[in-house]
């Protein structure tokens, strides 16, 4: 069996046309290519999906065993999108038992998501399609204003020039220029932290997933309140300290911050971890595999935090454990964090499909 993948990896299919991936079979291709170009017929996915079922028909001409299937995304193109990619092409290998797959796609955008996908299954090729269109100014000129009314493309070059022109803006009418450029930086800083890391998406994640359990009544909203107000005192008590400090050196006040801190940080990691894993077992009857693993890593997290605190008192001279104390709690957390990674990888390895018979 060989596999016409059509990689969608910024959901247009289920922004524009409401069809959720994957898509499998060749008459679900069909109708999901119709519903998107009927949606938006400038969208390049349209042809790419119509290339796969072209080159389905062409195997199957051939006389080999293919089937057509088509993978979604995210519209925040990242970690998101690639980890949503990668489970539903799982999904369609178990219940598609595929020796080999060619990948169909519109863009380097999609292609970059061959490595992943060649990580389950080998790939006999990968076939880009090209839009045909004219090259006059007029045209591009139409091409570059369709663009920038795409919400995602906005998103990433309109709103970061706003802001730069509305803070610039309003510092400079009232008369603190300067003040206005260094908020700036600050803002951009932020800006490309979240969008680097999809801190943004894990936000807007976490409110779907707090609206749905209080919809739901679900356990896991109250542990989440719980977590929230715990590091909300966490953030208090380490300011208290640092406000308590006597020596007012900089550094000797932002450890006692993260130290007076640590303690509640780590317990609302833990109950946020354990109101996820009730949640789970409640629908499922069992605990999830990634509870063991959040567990050891966030101890781990905790000593190896710790020590360094501890650490940097000891090599500042501020008051701090023995030398052989912060040896053996790094020692300790590493180890933790390093045995949650192999856990980690063993109930990978356990969960994942058996490679076929040659």
């Amino acid at each position: 069996m060989r596999l016409v993948v059509c990689v969608d990896r910024d959901d247009d299919l289920g922004r524009k046309a409401g069809v959720l991936g994957p898509v499998v079979g060749r008459t679900a291709v069909l109708e999901a290519a119709q519903k998107l170009g009927t949606a938006d017929p400038e969208d390049s996915d349209t042809n790419a999906m119509f290339a796969a079922v072209r080159l389905l028909d062409e195997l199957r001409t051939e006389g080999q065993d293919a089937e057509v299937v088509v993978l979604t995304g995210s519209p925040k193109v990242g970690l998101l999108s690639d980890r949503k990619v990668a489970e539903q092409f799982d999904k369609v290998l178990s219940q598609i038992p595929a020796e080999a797959a060619h990948l169909v796609s519109d863009g380097a955008e999609d292609e970059f998501l061959a490595p992943i996908l060649g990580s389950r299954i080998p790939l006999d090729g990968v076939h880009r399609i090209h839009i045909r269109q004219s090259e006059t100014i007029e045209s591009t000129y139409y091409t570059i204003v369709k663009a920038l009314k795409d919400p995602k493309l906005r998103a990433k070059t309109v709103l970061p020039l706003a802001v730069v022109l509305l803070t610039i803006g309003l510092a400079a009418a009232g008369g603190v220029f300067w003040w206005g450029v260094t908020g700036l930086l600050i803002l951009l800083g932020v800006y490309l932290v979240a969008w680097t890391f999809d801190i943004d998406e894990a936000l807007i994640e976490s409110l779907r997933s707090a609206s749905t359990d209080i919809r739901t009544g679900s356990v896991a909203f109250g542990f989440g309140l719980l977590a929230i107000g715990l590091a909300d005192i966490g953030f208090v008590e380490g300011y208290t300290a640092y406000l308590a400090r006597p020596s007012g050196i900089p550094l000797d006040r932002v450890v006692g911050f993260a130290g007076a801190g640590l303690i509640y940080w780590l317990l609302a990691g833990e109950l946020w971890e354990t109101g996820r894993a009730i949640r789970w077992y409640l629908a499922r009857s069992r605990l999830p595999r990634s509870f063991p693993i959040a567990t050891t890593s966030i101890i781990g997290i905790g000593f190896v935090s710790y020590g360094m605190l501890q650490l940097v008192s000891y090599l500042e001279s501020y008051p701090a454990q023995p030398n052989v104390v912060i040896g053996v709690v790094l020692a300790l957390g590493l180890g933790l964090v390093t045995g949650a990674g192999v856990l980690s990888q063993y109930l990978k390895t356990r969960s994942a499909p058996a490679a076929p018979a040659v």
